[in-house]
């Protein structure tokens, strides 16, 4: 999973989890009997339960955000005039005009069979791509 630095809330979340961890074991593992310590195991057991469940928001929060962050619409290969292809990542002018070129396509994947991209080059555009 991808970690957003923009997100502290999900760093701080990640952080505590361990610390939360640690404090249930210590309580679990104590040897004070009686009800007081049972009730205070289940006060802090709900505490818990209910910061995880606030903190899980936020870590979905940040897992959406990340998802959704510079996403733009598919360039058609087929039909993306000189100036759309070269919004991609590492699509230079020759690179563009050999995807004109190289038209139609049929599959995402032609760049690469017809030799006109490398696969690595290939992978850092294939999900803004499309032969529609």
């Amino acid at each position: 999973m991808l970690i957003n630095r923009k997100s502290p809330h999900l760093l701080r979340t990640l952080h505590c989890l361990p610390l939360f961890c640690v404090l249930l074991l210590a309580a679990g593992c104590s040897q004070q009997k009686g009800a007081d310590n049972t009730e205070k195991i289940r006060e802090g057991t709900a505490k818990a339960t209910a910061e995880v469940k606030k903190n899980t928001t936020a870590v979905v929060e940040g897992v959406k955000e990340g998802w959704n962050r510079d996403k733009t619409d598919s360039v058609n290969l087929n039909a993306a005039t000189k100036s759309q292809l070269l919004t991609l990542p590492g699509i230079t002018e020759a690179k563009a005009n050999r995807v004109i070129a190289g038209r139609p396509y049929s599959d995402n994947h032609d760049l690469v069979t017809k030799k006109i991209l490398t696969e690595g080059e290939y992978v850092k555009i294939a999900d803004r791509i499309t032969t529609k």
